[in-house]
């Protein structure tokens, strides 16, 4: 979670952006497809350089709330990453976004994935710099 002094429609339309997210956003090299209501996505994060992967735009309820999901076949590993703006009053917003995952192989896989919280805080600081521009 980050506080951004901008409005939540500004803070919307760099998340639904998604062929700026690398010109703003550092923990992404790219990012393809639509993120409209069932929108696919193919996503290209430096943390598993040159790998790239699928997700779903199940959600969207503007400008405040969105979900990405993605998941292997037979129920094996899933995840969901929400994005939120809460208005907090004094012209800022709260940005809080997480991932969860599942599966039933999701305890043999989790273990040996990178810690995502760095890039998580990451994204969201240069949400904040990019949104809090003039």
């Amino acid at each position: 979670s980050i506080r951004i002094r901008a409005s939540k429609e500004k803070i919307w339309a760099l998340l639904t952006d998604a062929a700026s997210y690398p010109s703003w956003n550092s923990t992404i090299d790219k990012l393809e497809g639509s993120i409209t209501p069932g929108g696919k996505l193919k996503i290209f994060a430096k943390v598993a350089p040159g790998r790239g992967f699928a997700a779903n735009v199940a959600q969207i309820d503007a400008p405040s709330r969105m979900l990405w999901s993605h998941s292997a076949p037979l129920g094996m590993f899933s995840g969901e990453r929400s994005f939120e703006l809460r208005d907090v009053g004094a012209g800022e917003v709260v940005f809080h976004t997480r991932e969860e995952f599942g599966g039933w192989m999701a305890g043999m896989i989790i273990p040996r994935m990178p810690d995502l919280q760095p890039s998580f805080d990451e994204f969201a600081s240069c949400l904040k710099a990019a949104a809090e521009l003039d």
